[in-house]
This record gives C-alpha cells, structure tokens and sequence, in this order.
C-alpha cells in the first residue's frame, strides 16, 4: 500500500489500475468509482486497522473495462509490474506504463472507426484565444487563433474528446464555452511562449515553424506547445507519426456559427432518434473516408476552382458505372491506414496488424492503376501520388507469416524459411509428437504394457501413465511422481532430457520471434510518412466515390457554381426529410429565387406544418452539399459561391446557461446581423414569436428592414407567421412575399407544400392542433375566442400613440405652406384611427418618417 500511495501521489488526477499478480485493483475513492462505472463488486480489505475499498478485475480483461472508464471521461493510469516477480525476494517494481485519457488513446475499443479522436488545448490570450487540436491515433495536428466565436465554432465542429486550459483560465472557459465538455486544467507555466516553440521545435527538430506557415499565430503555438506536454506526462513519448502542424485556414472556407451548427443538425441531433444530414450523405467505405467526410461537412469550400475540381471527379465516376464500382470494391477491405500506421510509430502494432496494413497496400495498387488510366485528370494525378510501397510490401510478406496472431507468444509469427536458426528450433520443438510416438513403441515392446500413454500437464511436465493393471511390469529406473485412482504417473530420464530440450527451443522460439518482429517494426519506421500520404488520397477517393453513390442513388443534379451572388434552385428537396418519407409518398418539390438586385429577401408566410422550416433548411443543405463538392436534390441549381450560412431556425431553451427561449433567440439574431457580408446566406425562422405578439411583430419587422437597409444586402429568407409582416413588400422593393399554400376543404385543410407568391391570410394553428388531439372542448373554444379576436383587432395603446403623434404634426404644419408637409397633413387627418390595425399604424408612422427624411436631405 505503501509503493501504491506513492504511485498515486505522482497521478492524484486518474484512476489508478494497480497490478497485482494477474488482477488489476483499485483502492479507495478509485474503487468506488471503478465499481459504479463497470458495475464490478466493491469490496474491504483491513490494512492495519484501517479500511480501505478495493475494486478489480482480471488483468486480461483490461481491455473490456479500459474503455467503460475512458468513455465516463476518467483520465487512467496504468501501473503495471516492470519486473519479473521470480525474479526478485522483495516487492516487485511498478511503475506507470501508460496515462490514458479520454482525448489521448489508441486502443480500438475506445476509438470509433469513422470519428476523430481529438485532444484540444485552448489559450487565453491578451486578445485572442489560441485553440490546437491533435489526434494521437491519427497524427492530425492542427491549430488556429480568433475571437472565442471562432473558437466555439471550431470545438463544435472538431468536437474535442478533451479540452486543456491553464488554471488560471478555468472560470472564463467555463463561462465561455459552458461546462460540457470533458476539460483538464493545467499549471500556468505550460501556456508560456518560449516554452511553446522550444517544445514543437524540439519536436519537428526544426530551428522555426515558418515552414508550417504558423509562425505568425502566436496564441495558437501556446495551445499547441500544451498538448505535445501533455502528451510526455502521459508517457506519450514515441511520436515520430506527428509529422506536421497545419492552420486551419478559415478564409478558405464557409462561415457557419455554432448555432447554425446545431439548427441545421449536420452531425448530431438534440432530438432522440433522430436523423442527421451525415447519416445520409455518408456513403464512405473506410475509416478514413468517414473522418475527412465530416471534416468537409464542417469545412465547406469557398474556393470556385477547388469546387468544381471535385464536381468533375464526382460526374465522371457518377457517369462510369465500372469504374466506381472497381474502385469502391478495392476501398472495401482496406484496414485504417492511418492508425495502423499511428500504431507502429508509437510501438502499439501487433503482428496480425502489420499483415492487415500490408494487404491494404497491397489493395491500393489496382486502385493505383485504375486512377492513372482514367481519363480524369483530378484523378490520374491521385493515382500518381497514390505510393505502392513495393519494398514494404515485399518484405513484410518475406518476413511474417500470412497468419500471424495478435499476440507474439500465441502462434507462429515469422514465416517459414526466413531465419534458419528458427526453422531448426521449430524442427526440434515440433517434431516432439513422432518422437514420444517412437518412444511410446519402444518401451512398450521392452515392458510388455499395451495400454502405456505418454501425456504431459503444467505440473510435472511430460510423463508416463500406467494402469493399475499393469503395476507389476514397470521398470525400476521408473520414477513415480503421481498416483490416481486407476493409474499412477512416472518420469524417466529421457523423458525429462526431452523436456528440457523442448522447453528450451520454445523459450529460444519466442525470443528469436520478437527479436525479428521488432527489428522489421524498426525498419518499417521510414515508410511512415508515404503510408500517411496514402491514407490521405484514398480518403479523398472515398468521399467522391460516396458523393458519385449518393448521386446516383438519390437522382442528384451536379450544381453549376460561379461568382455571382445569385441563388436559383430549382425542384430542391430536403436530402433528410425526402428519405424519411412514408413508403409511395413522393417530395414536394420547391423552387427558390434570391439574388441582391430585384429579390434580395423571400417573406414566407402559411400555416403551421405547411414546411416553412423544411424550404428554409434545404436551402442552406443544398448550398452546403454543393461547397463540399456534392451533388444537390433537386432537378437544377445555379448558385453564386456563399462565404457565410446563418440560421435561426426553431426554439430551444438554453437552461444550463440560465437563458430563456427568446434570449437564445435573440442572441443568435444579433450573431448574424453584426456579420453579414454581401455573399451571406440568412435564413431566419419565426423570428419573435419568444414575446407578446407586438413585441414580436415589431422586432421582425426592423429586423427585416435592417437586412434590407444594410449595404451588404444579404440574401434571406424570412419564413413567419405574422402576416401583417407580408405589408413590407408595398414599402421595400427587395422584399418579396411567398406563401406555402394549402386547400381548404369543407372541414378540412390539405398541405400542399408549395412555395408560390403572394402572402398568407391564416395560420391555421387551430386545425394543426385538431390534428394533434386536442380535445374537442379546447378547438371550439379557441374558435370562439379566435372569432372574437378578429372582430375587435385593435389596439388602444398605437391608436393613443397615434393620435398623439396626430395632434403634434397638425401643430408643426398648420401653417406651413410646404406641398410635402401639405401631403403629409392630408394623409394623417385623413386616417380612421378606429379601425387601423397596430402594423398599419407603424407603417404609417414609417411611411411619414420617409417621407419627412427625403425633405430633409433636400434641403440639405
């Protein structure tokens, strides 16, 4: 307990697995919370008087529990015996052989094949954060700096298993970024500048990081120097696959905030079940594949030419049935090129590994073949950069043996014929069954006993067993060593020769084995870098092939990109929404025009689950799709590239954060409208709709006229149910009202789902809540209130308002002769206050307030 408490001391932080004899322990707090999490018993032991909880589980089974732990976010230190207990009189050494934590882990159980496994450092700094991701299991390494919305986009869309922040820093990073994400927090001294490029320099074995093109991001090299630490206190120390530590250039591609993130349900959903886009469009064959999938769902492109390089890729194998077929058949079997390779640089790799790394090169040359004599270009220059790796191939298959087993010590690993001394020792310890079969012939001519067996167990090694029957004729020099029931066991001295013989060239095997394994492993450290490479190109080929598949399978259109800052869709459907659709029930299809001349904003009036929601969704998917280098559903789509999407689409509650429905709303609005750009794309969803009715109509509306006004003249689409919203179109020239329609029938209200032009007089909500169940009580009352309602809609207070605003202006222009102020006078003693409605009369009041602004720039 003594070694134990000093072990823990160096780790107060994780749990701590204790190897004792063939069990791993757990003591104390440890034990209680190892118990919880893997449901194991917890038991007591006394150790001199005091209690102490313990918790275990064999040692062979660390890898079942291993991950159970990883994944309730526990850091583990694993502290196994680091010598022979035979061989020593006194307490076995132990020592920490691996910290794993849940951002810092290679083993299989914890890693998901297809997602990333990031760990992340974020720095405060005097005006900026600085951010690093790495993936230890991969060799990513990548880092940014921005302002901590860039930075919150960025951990949305990496979604970091773990988060590293100085200690100082821990209360603003909760306050910031909120308290859901597994963080570990470290000492101050570790985020300091000289420290940060002393270690990545140390580690590239480079004198500057401008070859990186980092050099410049001061903040960013702090948050990377923390995670290379941490990955050394973590025993971390063979990293030769971490290569190189790129800047995640966001000017390349296109703006989306967190909340658009999450509205658009891109890669998970708050809702149970439910479907994301990812889980459509995800037609990836290998691990790799899926990880740059999701990368370029979070990064779509903004560069025109790099688009339509992948568009062109997409339509050849879209229109060339065999090839993608050929290709996508040898993507298959391919094993995860880059952990495997991870795998062998930080010593991890087994022997059945290496073959699985060596057949997935191997099918990477038809692959090879087959790019090279496309007449793609995209794709022959794939094919050229695509590495055989001939010589690693060559000798990996010299050297181990097809079937090789995941453990050095349960099988046969190095092939037949490459070492001669192996083969002799094999010779010997293989050949033992003729041998005792020889032996077994001749003693049984010399005694006479038919019924002799040699046999052997761990205990006394090999023997011969005689029945009781037999007693009688065993030789002298026979040594009895175990007596049963109806036999007894005896040893002779060429039998224990033998033993010894065989025992020796088994050990002699295993030892000759490993050596052999490990120096191949030595040797195959060079190839690191090209099998990288490789992993990379047959990730990119993947994706396209999957984009070519979604296509055909879906009846994608390729959409024409150019540099206007048009938006034609025509026939767009949703890609989730369309597969999700009852059996025979067909989508309905929906055109939408924005551009910044004549239809900069599309005011979506209709009812309650008419699919406002779903026209302003697939439009932001199909502009998504189209930036990655997908296709797009729908019939034909012409779009100008898009720099930013912005989404306010449906409420949610932010209680954690103590904010309420409208405040979460508002706070999203005021994101997009303090970074609009002419390029943006703004897709807003009952906006106002958190307040009372007036408050709602009144931020809607300025919120509208504002995108309006604004020199940048975003393209929206404004989906509401406040028609009186629809009124903006006879003022603003770019604003233009659509409805989705419905029929309405005797009792009845058929959605049509379609987008045409023109406003929406109803909203229906009493039918849809008819539909819902409501009981019937509750809609006949609402239709009598909802009558009502519509007879006295008017309000006193903008009608008081009004009419104060009325008595004022008739004082300042009772004598004036102006024509405007004339015209302005006529218009307000000519209005029946009585029956204006309260948008009527804030148009109104605009419409004076306009008028009133032309005369003052005139006479200006």
């Amino acid at each position: 307990m003594q070694q134990y408490n000093t072990i823990k001391t160096k780790h107060p932080d994780a749990l701590l697995l204790f190897r004792v004899g063939d069990f791993y322990e757990t003591f104390g707090e440890d034990a209680v919370k190892a118990s919880k999490i893997l449901g194991i018993i917890l038991t007591h032991r006394n150790n001199g008087g005091d209690k102490t909880e313990l918790a275990g589980f064999p040692h062979h089974s660390l890898n079942t529990y291993l991950p159970k732990l990883v994944k309730a976010g526990q850091r583990v230190a694993i502290c196994d015996q680091l010598e022979d207990p035979k061989m020593t009189k006194s307490i076995v050494k132990r020592g920490v052989t691996e910290l794993v934590t849940p951002g810092v882990a290679l083993n299989d159980d914890i890693l998901t094949a297809k997602d990333n496994n990031f760990l992340c450092a974020v720095h405060f700094g005097r005006n900026r954060l600085g951010v690093s991701f790495l993936d230890i299991s991969t060799g990513e390494f990548l880092t940014a700096e921005g302002s901590s919305e860039q930075v919150d986009k960025l951990l949305q869309n990496f979604a970091p298993n773990e988060i590293l922040v100085s200690k100082s820093h821990k209360k603003e990073f909760l306050e910031v970024f909120g308290p859901h994400f597994h963080s570990f927090f470290l000492e101050d001294w570790i985020f300091q500048e000289d420290y940060a490029f002393e270690s990545l320099n140390g580690h590239f074995k480079t004198k500057s990081l401008q070859g990186f093109g980092i050099d410049h991001l001061t903040q960013g090299i702090i948050a990377s120097g923390a995670v290379l630490h941490y990955l050394s206190e973590t025993q971390h120390k063979q990293l030769q696959h971490i290569n190189k530590i790129q800047r995640i250039a966001e000017e390349e591609y296109v703006w989306m905030d967190r909340f658009t993130i999450r509205n658009l349900e891109l890669y998970h959903s708050t809702n149970l079940n439910a479907v994301t886009l990812l889980d459509i469009i995800d037609k990836t064959l290998s691990p790799m594949g899926g990880r740059l999938l999701k990368r370029w769902l979070a990064l779509p492109l903004k560069n025109l030419e790099k688009i339509q390089l992948r568009h062109q890729v997409v339509s050849h194998l879209k229109a060339d049935d065999t090839l993608l077929e050929k290709i996508q058949h040898w993507i298959k079997p391919m094993g995860d090129l880059e952990r495997l390779i991870s795998k062998l640089a930080t010593g991890k790799i087994n022997p059945k590994e290496v073959i699985q790394l060596k057949n997935s090169l191997e099918a990477l040359v038809p692959i090879k073949q087959l790019a090279q004599e496309s007449p793609n270009t995209s794709l022959q220059q794939i094919g050229l950069e695509l590495d055989a790796c001939e010589s690693l191939r060559t000798k990996i298959k010299t050297i181990l043996d097809e079937d090789a087993p995941v453990n050095l010590a349960k099988g046969k690993t190095i092939a037949d014929g490459y070492s001669e001394e192996l083969d002799e020792l094999r010779n010997l310890a293989f050949s033992s069954k003729d041998y005792l079969d020889k032996m077994l012939e001749r003693e049984t001519e010399r005694t006479g006993i038919t019924s002799l067996k040699i046999a052997s167990n761990n205990v006394f090694g090999y023997y011969i067993e005689v029945r009781n029957t037999h007693k009688d004729k065993v030789p002298e020099e026979w040594i009895r060593k175990q007596t049963l029931v109806n036999a007894e066991r005896y040893i002779t001295e060429e039998l224990k020769e033998y033993e010894a013989k065989i025992l020796g060239a088994e050990e002699r095997i295993l030892q000759l084995e490993q050596q052999l394994f490990e120096q191949l492993l030595v040797w195959m450290q060079e190839f690191i870098s090209p099998v990288q490479r490789n992993a990379y190109l047959i990730a990119k080929l993947d994706c396209l092939c999957g984009f070519a598949q979604l296509a055909r399978e879906n009846d994608y259109v390729e959409p024409q990109l150019s540099d206007s800052t048009q938006l034609h869709i025509k026939d767009g459907r949703h890609p989730v929404i369309e597969k999700q659709l009852p059996l025979g029930e067909s989508y309905v299809t929906n055109d939408v025009y924005l551009d910044r001349e004549a239809q900069q904003i599309i005011m979506i009036t209709g009812p309650n689950m008419s699919g406002k929601s779903a026209i302003l969704r697939q439009t932001a998917l199909i502009v998504l799709l189209a930036q990655m280098g997908s296709f797009v559903p729908a019939s034909e789509a012409h779009l100008g590239i898009v720099d930013k999407i912005f989404t306010r689409v449906g409420a949610s509650d932010n209680i954690s954060m103590g904010e309420s429905t409208f405040m979460v709303e508002m706070n999203e609005t005021a994101s997009i409208l303090n970074n609009l750009s002419e390029r943006s794309l703004v897709l807003l969803d009952e906006i106002g709709r958190g307040t009372s009715t007036y408050d709602g109509i009144s931020i809607a509306w300025a919120i509208s006229e504002y995108l309006h006004e604004h020199p940048a003249k975003a393209k929206t689409l404004f989906a509401t149910h406040y028609h009186e919203l629809n009124e903006m179109c006879n003022t603003f020239d770019r604003i233009k009202n659509y409805n989705v329609s419905v029929k309405e029938l005797k009792d009845n209200v058929l959605f049509l789902r379609k987008l045409v032009p023109g406003g929406s007089e109803h909203s229906f909500g009493i039918h849809v809540a008819k539909m819902a169940g409501m009981p019937q009580q509750v809609i006949q009352k609402a239709n009598k209130i909802l009558k009502k309602l519509e007879k006295s809609h008017s309000s006193d207070e903008i009608s008081d308002t009004l009419q104060a605003s009325q008595n004022e202006m008739q004082l300042s222009f009772f004598n004036l002769d102006d024509p405007l102020l004339e015209e302005i006078k006529d218009e307000i003693l000519h209005l029946d206050i009585d029956t204006l409605t309260p948008v009527e009369a804030l148009m109104k009041l605009n419409e004076i307030k306009r008028l009133l602004s032309k005369k003052k720039t005139a006479s200006s």
